[in-house]
């Protein structure tokens, strides 16, 4: 039977449902705060199964937010899922290449996916502090190399690309390396909202340390 709940109480109360339902938590403290965020999300509680966190990415990330960071999305989707009314305040920038012109005629002329495309203009451009990767593996792969060859790294890379072909093997690459904090998920599951969902979290945290 439908319930009426108040809209202020909606998320509060499925927080709640989370937390009672999941008997031994796999994280802890801000770790916990995050996975539960992502499940909220999802309504996907094997989620906690996948979800693989870098010991420094809820600092690093946290820390960048904090500093007013620059946010690269390689979906508007995610971009559009990132609310600027709690970034904003902070300094923090979110963009997304994927329809920027530059991006579509290299896309063309080197037979590439917009996604590949749009990692390279964002890195010519000067990068970013975070990377937000959740549903392009070929995204999260250029990236990887980009850094392999020597560019800047970003303080945090939230990567999580959904999907059959190279989702579970971007992120694999991802997992493998130690140098460049990141919050991901080992496996075919991911996606934009979640990816988004990350930030999110981060910010709250952030503003509510800020608040007292």
């Amino acid at each position: 039977m439908y319930t009426h709940v108040p809209a202020g109480e909606i998320e509060k109360r499925s927080l709640e449902i989370i937390d009672s339902e999941v008997s031994e938590k796999p994280f802890e403290g801000e770790e916990w705060t995050v996975a539960r965020r992502m499940v909220h999300t999802s309504a996907d509680f094997e989620l906690l199964q996948h979800i693989r966190f870098h010991p420094l990415a809820i600092a690093a990330g946290k820390e960048a937010v904090r500093q007013g960071c620059s946010i690269v999305t390689d979906t508007e989707m995610s971009r559009v899922g990132i609310p600027m009314r709690r970034l904003e305040p902070l300094g923090c920038t979110v963009r997304c290449f994927m329809n920027d012109p530059a991006v579509l005629k290299l896309a063309k002329t080197e037979h590439v996916t917009r996604a590949w495309a749009a990692v390279d203009v964002a890195m010519a451009t000067g990068g970013a502090d975070i990377f937000v990767i959740g549903n392009a593996p070929t995204a999260l792969f250029r990236l990887l190399e980009w850094i392999g060859q020597g560019a800047r790294p970003p303080k945090l890379i939230v990567g999580m690309p959904v999907g059959f072909v190279n989702a579970a093997e971007a992120k694999d690459l991802l997992l493998a390396q130690d140098k460049i904090p990141y919050v991901s998920i080992q496996g075919r599951k991911g996606g934009s909202a979640l990816a988004a969902c990350v930030i999110n979290a981060l910010a709250k945290m952030v503003q509510e340390e800020m608040l007292g």
